[in-house]
C-alpha cells in the first residue's frame, strides 16, 4: 500500500498511490493510515484519486482511520472516481465523511 503525506495550510494530505482498496489490503491500508496521521494536523484530506475499487473491506478500514483520530480531528475525502464514489452514496458513508470532488476543492474549502 503506497500512502504520501505532506502538509498544506494546516491540512494534511494523505494521497492513495493504489488502485484498490479491497480485503487484500485493508489491513495495510488502516496500519499506514494511523502511522501517517498520528500526531498530525486536525484536519486530514484523503486523496483517492488514484483508487479506482473500493470494497466493504477498504471501506470499513477507512471509517477505523477516521475512528481511529478521534473525534477532535477530522477526516475529509476527495477525489473520488465515479466507481469509488458510488459506493459511498449506496452504503451512505457520504453523509458520515465531507466528499470533494477534486483534492484543491476540498484544500480551497476546508482553509478559505
Amino acid at each position: 500500500m503506497d500512502l504520501r503525506t505532506r502538509s498544506e495550510n494546516n491540512l494534511q494530505v494523505v494521497s492513495v498511490h493504489d488502485s484498490r482498496i479491497d480485503a487484500a489490503v485493508a489491513i495495510e491500508f488502516k496500519d499506514a493510515m494511523r502511522a501517517s496521521t498520528d500526531g498530525g494536523d486536525d484536519t486530514v484530506v484523503l486523496d483517492l484519486s488514484e483508487v479506482q475499487f473500493i470494497d466493504s473491506s477498504g471501506l470499513g478500514a477507512i471509517v477505523a482511520a477516521m475512528k481511529h483520530m478521534g473525534p477532535a480531528r477530522k477526516l475529509a475525502l476527495a477525489g473520488l472516481t465515479p466507481t469509488v464514489d458510488k459506493v459511498f452514496r449506496l452504503t451512505r458513508m457520504d453523509s458520515v465523511f465531507s466528499v470533494f470532488p477534486t483534492l484543491d476543492g476540498a484544500l480551497k474549502e476546508l482553509n478559505p
